[in-house]
């Protein structure tokens, strides 16, 4: 349960994050994939991560104090957002390196549109995470824009196409931040993460 969510601070810089001094959890997925309304829906605040229909909105690393204990990080969205290509670069090599170097970090969570069928990108995201040996839980999102059946064949049609380079399938969730969906186990997810933490 989160009692408390508050915004601590963004940038570009990974020098400049908070001090890694407690469990550090990210949140993060192709553009417009809704991840903001995830966040807000999971922390209870509904302004917390700035929402918009424009894919790109979070342009930075953001980092939110919960309940006085753990850092949620909303990371910038990979993919179609209308920025040049020298942004898109920076971006890439900032979240790489956040991913890879941050001490503290304990979990990643990867959000997927199930509107769609499997995407590439996606695959190559989590194929990537899966090479840095960094735990990760796919959460199937907008699952109230769908028809339940197709929401389930293209979960079932993602974790197939990830078994061609994984031998089991990661742990995952279907959400919706409308109605709320997939909280429960997301919630028990991130107490797991928090619960198996160990300083470095």
């Amino acid at each position: 349960m989160i009692r408390k969510a508050t915004f601590l601070v963004s940038n570009s810089d990974l020098t400049k994050c908070p001090k890694p001094d407690r469990a550090e959890i990210a949140f993060i997925g192709r553009s417009n994939v809704g991840k903001s309304s995830l966040i807000n829906m999971l922390t209870g605040v509904k302004e917390l991560a700035k929402t918009s229909q424009k894919p790109g909105k979070t342009q930075l690393i953001n980092h939110f104090t919960i309940d006085d204990r753990w850092f949620l990080v909303d990371l910038p969205g990979y993919g179609f957002a209308k920025v040049s290509k020298d942004k898109k670069v920076k971006w890439e090599k900032m979240i790489s390196e956040y991913l890879t170097t941050r001490s503290n970090l304990c979990g990643v969570f990867v959000l997927i549109d199930s509107r769609h069928e499997p995407q590439q990108i996606d695959l190559d995201f989590v194929n990537a995470l899966g090479g840095w040996q960094i735990p990760f839980v796919l959460v199937f999102t907008k699952a109230d824009k769908d028809k339940p059946g197709a929401t389930l064949r293209h979960r079932d049609e993602f974790l197939q196409a990830l078994m061609e380079t994984w031998e089991e399938a990661p742990p995952h969730v279907i959400t919706s931040a409308v109605d709320r969906r997939g909280r429960p186990e997301l919630l028990k997810h991130i107490a797991q993460l928090n619960q198996e933490y160990r300083p470095t």
